[in-house]
């Protein structure tokens, strides 16, 4: 499809244009992570990457950014783009007429490691509001608590350094049950052990009343659905909107 034909569809389906290199780089990243999916699944089409692919270009703003930095959870894996939590979120914003632009940069199967590696060249923009939600693909994968730790940890230090005056919130993720007591309550302390020291405000769990709902996931048991995302948005609204 030529890049005019591309416009053009993408102005039908309502998504704006940015023209900044940063945003337009993270076209790349999407396309990379379209490759490697979590449990070998296939991106489905009209999927949250070609949402990145597709309109992560827009009219140059002077509007603040809140970057929302995650996996599948936040790329709203399996969905249009416009029912992801961070699209929710954008209409809550303007409904408020807050000056605020909302960014999704969740590229599904990402774990702290790889958005560690990242991080440095996203941070290169300037971003005003910063919420973190990684963890999950690492505690899927077995990866060890401490290896988490310290990457959520690297990556906060690096957000602030990059901003000392950006805000910072950290999602915190929880483990299921079946993961054994401790194991679950070692992960949930991570989030919390983070957000206090580094002045971070911690989002507690955003998927309270979705995650274990079969009504509020899609088919893979995982990923919240259109409704559920809706109810993530508001419960990371009902943190976020007090650092905005």
């Amino acid at each position: 499809m030529n890049r005019s034909k591309l416009k053009q569809n993408i102005n039908r389906k309502g998504f704006p244009f940015l023209k900044t290199s940063f945003f337009m780089c993270i076209i790349a990243l999407a396309l990379l992570a379209c490759k490697n999916q979590p449990n070998g699944q296939e991106v489905p089409k009209n999927s949250p990457q070609d949402s990145v692919t597709q309109s992560l270009e827009k009219k140059e703003t002077d509007k603040k950014v809140i970057l929302f930095y995650g996996n599948s959870l936040t790329a709203g894996y399996g969905l249009d783009p416009t029912e992801s939590f961070p699209a929710h979120i954008q209409r809550m914003v303007d409904s408020l007429n807050l000056n605020y632009e909302v960014i999704n940069a969740g590229l599904s199967g990402e774990t702290t490691s790889g958005g560690l590696k990242r991080i440095d060249w996203v941070m290169k923009q300037k971003v005003d509001v910063f919420i973190l939600e990684l963890g999950a693909n690492d505690m899927l994968r077995g990866l060890p608590l401490v290896e988490t730790k310290k990457n959520l940890s690297e990556i906060l230090e690096i957000v602030r350094k990059k901003n000392p005056d950006i805000k910072i919130g950290l999602c915190e993720m929880m483990s299921p049950p079946n993961m054994g007591d401790d194991y679950v309550q070692s992960f949930s302390q991570i989030y919390k052990d983070l957000s206090m020291p580094n002045d971070v405000k911690l989002i507690p769990f955003f998927l309270k009343g979705v995650a274990g709902n079969p009504n509020l996931l899609l088919p893979d048991g995982k990923h919240p659905n259109a409704e559920g995302q809706k109810i993530a948005a508001d419960n990371i609204w009902s943190v976020l909107k007090e650092m905005l």
